[in-house]
């Protein structure tokens, strides 16, 4: 008779130097923006005021400074649903709470164009991670007021800027050459904006949790109409990547001087949350 296994990896390494990320409790704010980039944290620290680099190994660069005063970090998650799950899981052991998933994204609508930003209302899990976190039918969906921040100072930097803002659903796919012409068609016919390859993980987990999450994406090219850039430089996409930044950091503000975190007491119910989900095999 073999011994019964019993180990939470999760539960092992709370408050500890965690495995992948090589980042200590204290290193990290309450708030992290959450690249796939690891050069995108570089983006993110140049806005940060005392800002400096805390780890960078494998996939994952965590950078944390001041943004007016509040300390926020920045973590690049590597490309995919399961290294943005042990981001996020590995971040939440060592006291990070709030998670914006800020990087580029192919849209799915004809009215979208490179630069434009999108703020997810939720997303279809075409991903095989979360399916380890909760049932098949459970949505994927981030905070509503940290959501709603994202939406407020996207609105307040289209002023005088010459992007779009779009909210609605995204498509987290785990395929990025499996993203067949029919697929496309599919998302699109059902009105999904974009897919991306990290958001459902991130909110699923957020959610099981306890935890907040939001997204603001760059449209890195259209889907749709085929105008997309993969032979040279796509200055419109960094352009978008440097407004996605500095909405998520200005979010990051409001939520923080408005007291959201004291607002979202008094309608979410407290809950007993499990660190385990066992699915069907």
């Amino acid at each position: 008779m073999t011994d019964t296994i019993n180990i939470d990896k999760s539960e092992k390494t709370l408050g500890m130097p965690q495995y992948h990320i090589k980042v200590r409790p204290g290193e990290v704010g309450k708030y992290v923006l959450l690249p796939g980039d690891p050069d995108r944290v570089l983006r993110i620290a140049k806005y940060l005021d005392d800002a400096k680099e805390i780890a960078f190994h494998r996939e994952h660069r965590t950078w944390t400074g001041k943004y007016k005063g509040i300390t926020v970090s920045a973590t690049s998650t590597g490309m995919g649903c399961p290294s943005a799950a042990i981001a996020v899981e590995e971040l939440a052991n060592i006291g990070a709470t709030h998670f914006i998933r800020v990087g580029s994204t192919g849209a799915l609508q004809k009215n979208m164009k490179i630069g434009d930003i999108v703020v997810s209302l939720g997303s279809l899990r075409l991903d095989g991670t979360s399916n380890y976190y909760a049932h098949k039918s459970f949505p994927a969906v981030p905070d509503y007021f940290l959501t709603k921040a994202l939406i407020d100072t996207s609105v307040k930097h289209k002023v005088n800027s010459n992007f779009d803002v779009f909210l609605g659903l995204s498509a987290s796919s785990d395929a990025f050459y499996a993203e067949t012409p029919e697929l496309l068609q599919m998302l699109a016919d059902h009105r999904v904006l974009n897919v991306e390859m990290e958001s459902s993980a991130i909110f699923t987990i957020a959610h099981m949790r306890g935890l907040k999450s939001g997204m603001v994406c760059a449209v890195s090219g259209n889907l749709l109409t085929n105008d997309v850039i993969y032979d040279r430089e796509n200055t419109g996409l960094i352009q978008g990547w440097e407004y996605a930044i500095q909405i998520a950091l200005d979010s990051i503000y409001q939520y923080e001087t408005e007291d959201y975190d004291n607002l979202s007491k008094q309608y979410y119910p407290e809950f007993n949350y499990s660190r385990r989900y066992h699915p069907k095999f």
